[in-house]
């Protein structure tokens, strides 16, 4: 009888124990495919997030070489920019941005036309060399796209003259983008002098550069034509001395300068030995003078403004760092952050593209552009000939 008794304990205790391992299993498995479950969820979540998708204007990008690329696409990848198309040539630049911003292999062409066509963008924004400026122009006018380069807007007066009259023939809008537009300092200085605060203008002095482009850690890609005298049409004379140009012409409220006397230096012929790395720049207005110091020879990276009038001055240190010294009386402030359509090229590019008339006479038009190219290129024939070039 004990005998029984103990071969059905030792059963029963058998059943008890493979009922717990297999009640532990379906636990364990349970719980696995749960945790398993919230991680994909979260994953997905999570890239959903990374990827936000960009709505509104339709961008087009032709060109990968132009470091200042990397403003655009960390845009993109915030979702703040539809990017709908990359068009560059040289597919290890493909390679390169598409890792750096997870861009999907779909955005990139070869061909600008081949890209506009299957993709049909808004408008095109160039980031390749300067000389290169007219190419996008050639392809995107007569599509009816309208565009905005890098500045300065082109090599040459010649190639910026073309670009003209391309835009106008096709009722395209023709911008440049400069670093400086987005400023709120600059734009703080530019209401100070229409409320007359300061007077009439006498002086304006622009210091614009950094320790050269080589010093800074610029790429290779983008080194490689902009050290070029054909690519970029000079070396800090175009590169640095654009921005002053564009700003003087805005503050004159598009007057054209009588004359223009430059001087060139190469200060670093080993390190850059087919462009000048530093250039002065006199700009003859009937009643002020403008003076723009572009240099890659600066012991900092320089983006400021000074401002003489008859009664004040003005200067800008920084983005947003203002000076206004009116007799004795100083102040400094930081100037209040600008309106969106004001702060960055595309809800700029999209509010010009509503209103084309408001930006006719801004440092982004293509009408004050001109006046820079024609300045730039007064400066270049004036170092050429040793003498003060009228226009």
């Amino acid at each position: 009888m004990r005998t029984r008794l103990k071969q059905s304990f030792r059963f029963y205790c058998k059943m008890l124990l493979a009922i717990a391992v297999i009640f532990t299993l379906y636990s364990i498995d349970t719980q696995a495919q749960t945790t398993q479950a919230d991680s994909l969820a979260k994953i997905k979540a999570d890239s959903l997030a990374s990827r936000r998708i960009a709505t509104g204007t339709k961008v087009g990008i032709a060109g990968l070489n132009h470091d200042h690329i990397h403003l655009i696409l960390n845009e993109y990848r915030h979702g703040n920019v539809n990017i709908v198309g990359i068009a560059e040539p040289d597919k290890k630049l493909w390679q390169k941005f598409g890792k750096i911003y997870n861009l999907p292999d779909s955005l990139f062409f070869e061909d600008l036309k081949t890209m506009c066509l299957k993709r049909k963008p808004t408008i095109v924004l160039g980031y390749n060399a300067v000389g290169k400026h007219i190419d996008i122009v050639e392809t995107c006018a007569p599509l009816g796209i309208s565009v905005m380069v890098e500045k300065p807007l082109a090599a040459t007066l010649d190639q910026a003259k073309r670009m003209e009259f391309l835009a106008l023939k096709y009722y395209i809008n023709l911008l440049t983008n400069y670093e400086t537009t987005w400023y709120s300092s600059v734009q703080s200085a530019y209401n100070t002098v229409k409320t007359d605060s300061i007077g009439a203008i006498r002086k304006m002095v622009f210091h614009d550069g950094h320790q050269g482009p080589r010093e800074i850690g610029c790429s290779e890609d983008f080194l490689s034509w902009l050290t070029d005298p054909e690519l970029n049409g000079a070396g800090a004379l175009n590169d640095f001395g654009c921005y002053g140009a564009d700003m003087m012409t805005w503050f004159m409220q598009g007057q054209r300068p009588i004359a223009v006397t430059a001087i060139a230096r190469h200060y670093k012929p080993s390190v850059y030995p087919k462009v000048e790395d530093d250039a002065t720049i006199i700009v003859e207005y009937p009643n002020a003078t403008g003076m723009i110091e572009a240099s890659w020879n600066w012991p900092f990276s320089i983006k400021d403004m000074e401002i003489f009038g008859a009664k004040g001055y003005i200067h800008t240190f920084d983005p947003d760092k203002v000076q206004v010294r009116i007799n004795n009386d100083v102040k400094e402030f930081k100037a209040p952050p600008l309106a969106l359509t004001e702060s960055a090229p595309v809800p700029y590019f999209t509010a010009a593209l509503k209103n084309p008339i408001k930006v006719r006479n801004d440092r982004s038009s293509l009408k004050y552009n001109m006046i820079v190219m024609q300045i730039l290129d007064a400066a270049k024939r004036s170092i050429k000939e040793g003498k003060r070039i009228i226009l």
